[in-house]
């Protein structure tokens, strides 16, 4: 999906100010980001990352909307009875009083875009840090300049209306993180991201496949794959331990585990991680 041309319907670009163990406040813009060059290579840039980010979580909208109120405020933007910057505040004061509820999250600028590709349309939501960087102004001086980091994309996710509005099971994603620092924003979604342990391990198993028939495996390759494939998932579901996709990467393909994880990551097989092996896959 990464290199699919992105056609941006709409873009805003709100302010999240909150420090670690701090309270949290909101600024709000009143009209949308105008769409141009930058804008552009902005959301391009987003997109490609969003898209190479290994361990996501997928799930669907929560069924109480008085508690998530997100769905309904889309299903009002779709049907052309809420603006989409009326939407995009509405959706920042839900942003705020979860962020509330994580002592450690940090504040950004909060990205909220609707786009279209040949793959789906879209609701893009990410929270994007700013840092101080060095640049050389007219007059040939340095001088500090701000920029936003975006290789630090931590906390963004996605949905698919398309297949929202199609009754479709999985058409939330965002990104997991490490600890509970990006639960709020699941919250934020909405999203219900219960995994079932047998799906999600035949969904593995389905992306193995796929992998030896990308490398064009010989047999005994395709063999030795799946038996330290086997080893390493029964060893987890032994203990219980939860899937890592990283670290299975690593553990069945260690001779070039990005390759393995490039497969695992992609967006069409929806695969999560965090769930104990089911032996029946």
């Amino acid at each position: 999906m990464s290199n699919l041309p992105n056609t941006i319907q709409n873009l805003i670009i709100h302010r999240l100010h909150k420090e670690p163990n701090g309270p949290a406040r909101v600024a709000l813009n009143e009209r949308e980001v105008p769409v141009n060059a930058a804008a552009q290579r902005l959301i391009d840039q987003l997109c490609q990352l969003y898209s190479q980010r290994i361990g996501k979580g997928f799930g669907k909208f929560e069924d109480d909307e008085a508690a998530y109120p997100l769905p309904a405020l889309l299903r009002q933007h779709v049907a052309g009875s809420l603006d989409f910057v009326a939407m995009s505040q509405q959706m920042m004061a839900q942003l705020q009083q979860r962020v509330e509820q994580e002592p450690l999250a940090a504040g950004g600028h909060v990205l909220i875009a609707r786009v279209n590709n040949a793959s789906m349309d879209f609701l893009f939501a990410a929270v994007v840090s700013e840092v101080i960087g060095t640049g050389v102004n007219e007059a040939m001086q340095v001088e500090d300049c701000i920029h936003l980091e975006m290789n630090a994309l931590r906390v963004a996710g996605r949905i698919d209306l398309g297949a929202w509005q199609t009754g479709g099971e999985r058409y939330i994603s965002f990104l997991r993180g490490r600890g509970d620092v990006a639960q709020y924003f699941k919250l934020f979604l909405g999203c219900n991201d219960v995994v079932t342990p047998l799906k999600e391990t035949q969904k593995l198993v389905q992306g193995l496949e796929q992998f030896a028939q990308s490398q064009h495996m010989e047999p005994e390759a395709r063999d030795q794959l799946f038996e330290r494939a086997h080893s390493y998932l029964d060893a987890l579901g032994d203990d219980a331990s939860p899937v890592d996709l990283a670290t299975v990467a690593e553990q069945v393909w260690p001779d070039a585990p990005q390759n393995l994880q490039q497969v695992l990551q992609d967006e069409n097989l929806a695969l999560s991680g965090g769930f104990v092996p089911d032996r029946r896959a």
